[in-house]
């Protein structure tokens, strides 16, 4: 991912405003939704909202814009100022319609790995929290985002062993400093198929459409089905041709480089199962657990390793469908890798992680929390966890030492020279391919605001 910084952090990562979407959505229930138990603990799991708290739902709403901001395509009730249509024709000289999806990062590039998690995990947050997201107007919004990646992802699975994973050439891209609405470059395909194969990147599409299928499931009951069928057969065809994407196409590497496939798969049935509840998906997490899973070595959870979520996304199997699982204990190998992540996120724990700056932001991506872990003896609960969410979601909002919001748009102050062609140029502004860097090299702040986009941050000491 590109991520060359300006006067002021600017690295702008499109597909890591997921991740503050997890971390504020998470913050969001620790402090809107008050649920009483017999335990006293009133932050237990997700359920109707109580009392909004004004800056996790600002937050969230200022998050989710990003995701407007980065859509190609025709637009539908454009809320971004400055965007207009673009890449109408992609996909055109495969007869195939791939003028939706997102771009990457502030550049023009499609890439289908990094867009399906994307999709993927933007489920996995409407799923959990759709109820809180729901409470301060974000739901819908989520969802309308979300189908324009999967609307996409469809067009890119037009026969069963051929999956479109890439449009644009990104070195000729990153050649070019120009508004998507008037770029002049070509749009070469890129695509896996029996021959070319991509395991990691068809299994996390078939994950990305399994998980999609749960989200319209009730709303929208054919398209659920459509999706589930492509969830289906990429699951097969990632699994029946085996390879990696980066190894049978090279030029990948430099970009979204694979280290390899197996916690695709492991990711992918999970969520299969979870969509259709067919045993032989769980019996494939079970099977495959010791060759992919690395129980006992926990791992952080990003678009390249996927292991964390599906320790987290099995566990809950545990908790909540154990008497529909035969043998449910089998799967107690990915509860106790999930509860090892937790303890290295718990700055408390014997475990912890020492990968935080001083003040305490984790430099890697967490996801959801447990009910309850074991950190080498000591116990911690599922408000231990939310406390923690709370504290990097505080973090990332302002309450750091440069008092400044990295996320663009919220607050009184954030990062102003952000790397993103759209932001950059004037919406006005007469540019072609390279006379637009002078843009990018300009001393003024963007012209535009790239609402929502979540900024590289700071560095350890």
């Amino acid at each position: 991912m590109e991520g060359k910084s300006r006067s002021r952090r600017g690295c702008c990562c499109w597909f890591l405003v997921i991740i503050i979407l997890a971390i504020v959505v998470g913050a969001v229930v620790y402090t809107i939704k008050k649920k009483t138990s017999h335990s006293g603990d009133s932050a237990s799991s997700p359920g109707p909202p109580g009392s909004l708290n004004k800056k996790y739902a600002d937050s969230l709403k200022v998050a989710m814009q990003f995701f407007d901001v980065q859509k190609s395509g025709k637009l539908v009730n454009n809320k971004i100022s400055w965007r207009g249509d673009s890449a109408l024709k992609d996909g055109s000289q495969a007869r195939l319609d791939l003028s939706k999806g997102m771009y990457d990062a502030g550049d023009h590039m499609k890439f289908g790995f990094p867009m399906a998690f994307t999709a993927t995990v933007l489920s996995w947050a409407i799923l959990e929290y759709g109820d809180q997201m729901d409470a301060v107007n974000q739901l819908q919004p989520a969802q309308d985002s979300l189908k324009w990646i999967t609307d996409y992802l469809v067009n890119a699975h037009p026969s069963e062993n051929v999956l479109y994973i890439q449009v644009g050439d990104p070195e000729a891209d990153h050649k070019c400093w120009d508004r998507p609405e008037a770029m002049t470059e070509k749009r070469p395909l890129t695509q896996v198929n029996t021959s070319v194969p991509g395991t990691e990147v068809a299994a996390e599409t078939a994950a990305a459409m399994a998980s999609a299928s749960l989200v319209f499931k009730k709303t929208d009951p054919t398209y659920s089905s459509t999706l589930l069928k492509h969830a289906k057969q990429l699951f097969t065809f990632a699994n029946k041709y085996r390879g990696s994407y980066s190894e049978s196409i090279p030029e990948v590497q430099t970009y979204y480089n694979s280290t390899g496939y197996g916690d695709e798969l492991l990711w992918a049935a999970s969520w299969l199962y979870h969509a259709t509840e067919d045993k032989s998906y769980i019996e494939y997490v079970r099977d495959n657990g010791e060759s992919y899973a690395k129980f006992g070595s926990p791992t952080w959870f990003s678009w390249d390793n996927k292991l964390a979520g599906t320790q987290v996304l099995l566990s809950r199997l545990t908790f909540f469908k154990a008497k529909d699982i035969p043998n449910s204990g089998d799967l107690q190998s990915y509860k106790e890798t999930a509860e090892a992540v937790m303890c290295g996120l718990l700055p408390d724990s014997p475990t912890a992680t020492k990968s935080r700056t001083e003040n305490g932001l984790i430099w890697v991506s967490e996801w959801n929390a447990l009910q309850h872990a074991q950190c080498d003896g000591e116990s911690f609960t599922s408000s231990d966890l939310r406390d923690f969410a709370k504290s990097q979601a505080d973090y990332v909002l302002g309450k750091n030492p440069m008092k400044m919001s990295f996320l663009v748009g919220y607050g009184d102050e954030y990062p102003e020279y952000v790397h993103h062609r759209g932001a950059s140029i004037p919406a006005d502004a007469k540019t072609d391919c390279s006379d637009g860097f002078k843009w990018l090299d300009s001393s003024d702040p963007n012209p535009n605001v790239a609402t929502g986009a979540l900024v590289g941050g700071t560095i350890p000491k």
